[in-house]
């Protein structure tokens, strides 16, 4: 067999399985630019190794990628403790058709969700990552982590606990969840006050991510109703909010807002709602140009991708 021959069904091996992978690693470390990282290790590592002998390439592929993406936890958690202000997943936005991210075909894990992951220890995450967002056996992951089931029951047990400690257990009908969306939006880019008020559930918390070079906020997250509506309408009236182009995108699965200053994405603006979907419990706003870079208005991706 041919060294191209043999390249070239590694990477048709490899392609089939990579929107599994790219779900796995970026579910585990929220950044799309070190899941892509994490996914050239995998294909280099694979690659390298070739497909002879290998009788389940999924198993192969997936342990060598969570593994790595275990490894490059220790960069972020690094690059984490120099950032500025509060830190958020980077946001992976619909286009305006309605067209998904490949990743987002999965059981999607909404933004909150991951800001609640990043309280996990790695292992936890990982574990939490493969069993309950894509159903791997604890036996599996066993084999995949270098584990014993007893010590993946175990950390599953952990990670499961923490997570449903601080999300309902019961979300609103995605209907319900797109009208209180768009009424959040319409009273936080209009300056109603009072309208913004009424939607803001009491112990709301809004968490804004400009990395240092854009400010929507201060260098924490803002908690409770009236904190949160003062912060909101005078960021929307200090940054012209109201002129920017506005569109409705689903970001990490659920119904979001994306801002436009001209043909640059501006922001990003993720509700997390109360179980019955009236009121929304927290807002997740991404300005961080390095964060938006997978972010295109229709018009301007098709334009690159010609």
């Amino acid at each position: 067999m041919s060294d191209s021959h043999v390249t070239d069904e590694a990477t048709d091996v490899f392609m089939d399985h990579r929107e599994l992978l790219f779900g796995l690693v970026y579910n585990m470390l929220g950044s799309v630019a070190d899941t892509e990282d994490v996914l050239q290790e995998t294909w280099l590592s694979w690659s390298g190794r070739g497909t002879e002998g290998i009788d389940n390439p999924r198993a192969y592929l997936v342990r060598i990628a969570v593994n790595q993406a275990l490894q490059r936890r220790s960069v972020i958690t690094r690059r984490r403790e120099t950032y500025v202000g509060p830190w958020l997943p980077e946001p992976l936005v619909a286009d305006d058709d309605g067209a998904e991210d490949p990743v987002l075909r999965h059981e999607s894990v909404s933004l909150a969700m991951l800001v609640v992951l990043e309280s996990l220890t790695p292992l936890e995450r990982a574990v939490f990552v493969l069993n309950e967002v894509f159903r791997y056996p604890h036996t599996e992951i066993a084999d995949i982590l270098d584990r014993t089931p007893a010590a993946v029951r175990q950390l599953a047990h952990r990670a499961r606990a923490h997570v449903h400690a601080r999300r309902p257990l019961y979300q609103a009908h995605p209907r319900v969840r797109r009208e209180a969306t768009e009424r959040f939006v319409r009273a936080a880019l209009g300056g109603d006050i009072a309208a913004l008020m009424e939607i803001l559930a009491p112990d709301v918390t809004v968490w804004a991510d400009g990395g240092g070079k854009r400010k929507p906020a201060g260098l924490r997250p803002v908690h409770g109703r009236d904190n949160a509506a003062r912060l909101i309408t005078s960021y929307a009236a200090r940054r012209g909010a109201q002129d920017m182009d506005l569109h409705y995108r689903r970001v990490n699965g659920d119904d979001a807002a994306v801002l436009f200053q001209g043909d640059s994405p501006y922001a990003v603006m993720v509700m997390d709602l109360t179980p019955e979907g009236d009121q929304v419990s927290g807002v997740y706003i991404v300005t961080n140009p390095d964060k938006l870079t997978h972010v295109y208005k229709d018009d301007d991706k098709a334009e690159e991708e010609a």
